[in-house]
């Protein structure tokens, strides 16, 4: 059975629309000819006249009656299907968007990315699930639909990917640790008892090479998978943390964090997705959802820096004139 040419779809739907072949003709820009040759196949492909001559015109026959507004509605369906989308409709859009995140990512920017979605779109749900590797499989057979973290050797290359935040390494205890007095040196950081973060359960990381450089070595006294356990242990023992800083910001609430004595290893946080979701509207609204979320979260962490910067200089300089 051949397939049908639905070009006279819309040859038709412009035919019956003008009663007339040379108006149609112009307003198809074809030749009267052409357009005449047009309404033959159609007459062959339908079994029907569909327009026959009454005096100096045409008329409709039954059958084009009954198919003119059933075509009329098939050629503008058409057109919809195969037009760029353009509007986004937030407040019906009922979806449910899944985001694999690794430690921290809900603690810290969950509440207000939810916020914002839920004022936005009401009807959109997320889901989140815990990242346990890097592979991108997920994401390409699309029971994922962002993910994030750092780029590595199991993304595969045809992922888009945008960076969302820098973090860099720093240390933690509990309160009423030996380190949250006095000045904290390479060697006093080593000298302490550790927990090592790895997912793939290595016993060495990227800070125990920076302190092999400089001829230190850490006691790694237990290994876990992810930075919230990390955290809980070193907030109930005596254990050191090293952890992500931005990362992993409320989960040390309560905690005593200090920076590494060290160049601290550095790493891109970045958002992850198929190159299949680019031109979704809704796929592409909630990644600025996610990117605008990340770049506040930024500009609140450094005001309060410069405000604790600023106190720190302040009661420095009060000091230094009491002495005076």
């Amino acid at each position: 059975m051949s397939t049908p040419d639905f070009n006279l779809l819309v040859t038709l739907d412009v035919l019956l629309a003008e009663g007339s072949v040379a108006r149609a003709a112009r307003r198809l820009r074809l030749s009267p000819s052409a357009m005449s040759r047009a309404l033959a196949r159609l007459r062959e492909t339908t079994g029907d006249p569909l327009l026959v001559r009454a005096g100096r015109g045409l008329v409709p026959t039954p059958r084009a009656l009954e198919l003119r507004e059933q075509v009329s509605q098939l050629v503008q369906d058409a057109a919809a299907v195969l037009r760029p989308a353009e509007k986004l409709d937030l407040t019906q859009l009922v979806r449910t968007f899944t985001l694999r995140v690794g430690d921290g990512f809900v603690e810290n920017f969950g509440p207000s990315l939810i916020a914002r979605v839920g004022e936005a779109a009401p009807g959109v749900r997320l889901r989140f699930m815990p990242k346990s590797n890097k592979d991108t499989a997920p994401l390409r057979d699309g029971s994922v639909d962002l993910d994030t973290g750092v780029v590595g050797e199991g993304t595969g290359p045809e992922v888009r990917v945008r960076a969302l935040f820098q973090d860099r390494f720093i240390g933690v205890v509990r309160q009423g640790h030996p380190l949250c007095q006095g000045e904290i040196t390479p060697a006093r950081y080593a000298a302490g008892r550790h927990v090592l973060v790895s997912r793939r359960g290595t016993d060495k990381g990227p800070v125990d090479e920076t302190l092999r450089a400089i001829g230190l070595e850490r006691e790694i006294m237990t290994i876990v998978g992810g930075f919230a356990p990390a955290l809980a242990l070193a907030r109930a023992t005596d254990l050191v943390a090293t952890v992500p800083e931005r990362h992993t910001g409320t989960l040390r609430d309560g905690m005593h964090s200090f920076a590494l004595p060290f160049p601290a290893p550095e790493i891109t946080v970045s958002l992850l997705w198929h190159p299949r979701m680019d031109a979704d509207l809704a796929h592409r609204w909630l990644r600025g959802c996610v990117r605008e979320i990340c770049a506040a979260s930024l500009a609140d962490s450094v005001t309060v820096a410069s405000a604790a910067a600023e106190g720190v200089s302040s009661r420095l300089s009060d000091s230094a004139s009491e002495k005076h």
